[in-house]
């Protein structure tokens, strides 16, 4: 257990921000890859690999959400808003074209919607941020599909619950970030965390590679701390035990 690797990934405007970790410390890599793929199959071949995007798509949403996100938002106090309602498999699968402007985004997102709206209860439309994510939701299901052995490898987490574990299960005062910017006091916050968790000081404080944000590469230590976790087996899933899509992919987050 001693050499092998882990990772956290997280969603960034360069494709995927990865910071690959050992279990007990030590060296940390970090780069930007374009899909989930490159993580699976890297030189590393990590053991567990612990994502922010969700995992196992529903048939049907109720109010909230899946359950996993209904059982964390609770835990996260302000930054509740953070954990967006994953919608129906058919929603997020409704539009698989990239679109070709900002016009054609929104008239996408419009029929997206419609199909979102007629597989929830109540009815709910998708958020645009959320539309967005769709092609790494895809990326992310349609690998986990097609080698099923992977699902053991691959977990859903979510940075914002991964810090709230880190803060004694306590929701965190500051955000990431404020109208779309940085916000040194949250990213402060977060750094401190990190570094309690035994992440490495000039990893913590270093520069995002290009492609990333601050705040992305610290969701992605946050997401390999989660790892670190569930290869030690005392993670927790919510909810417990995760319900699974007809797939029999799990929809839970875990910390």
């Amino acid at each position: 257990m001693g050499t092998e690797w882990l990772a956290g990934v997280d969603g960034c405007p360069g494709g995927w921000v990865v910071a690959l970790v050992a279990p007990a410390g030590g060296e940390v890599r970090v780069r930007i890859v374009r899909t989930v793929a490159e993580v699976v199959f890297a030189p590393e071949r990590p053991a567990v690999i612990a994502v922010d995007m969700p995992i196992g798509l529903p048939d049907r949403v109720g109010p909230g959400g899946r359950a996993a996100e209904a059982a964390v938002r609770p835990l996260l106090g302000a930054r509740q808003s953070s954990v967006f309602s994953v919608p129906s498999r058919a929603a997020v699968y409704a539009e698989i074209e990239p679109p070709a402007d900002w016009a054609a985004l929104l008239a996408a997102h419009k029929r997206a919607s419609k199909v979102a709206l007629a597989t929830s209860d109540p009815p709910k439309k998708i958020a645009l941020q959320a539309f967005c994510l769709f092609p790494k939701i895809r990326c992310i299901d349609g690998l986990l599909k097609a080698d099923a052995s992977l699902a053991a490898r691959v977990f859903e987490t979510h940075p914002e619950v991964a810090f709230w574990h880190m803060n004694g299960k306590k929701p965190l005062d500051t955000p990431k970030k404020v109208k779309g910017r940085p916000h040194p006091p949250g990213l402060d916050e977060r750094r401190h965390l990190l570094k309690s968790a035994g992440l490495p000081v000039t990893v913590v404080n270093e520069s995002p590679p290009k492609g990333a944000g601050p705040d992305d590469l610290l969701d992605a230590l946050a997401c390999a701390v989660t790892a670190r976790r569930i290869r030690a087996g005392v993670a927790t899933s919510f909810p417990n035990p995760p319900p699974r899509d007809a797939h029999g992919l799990r929809m839970a987050i875990w910390a």
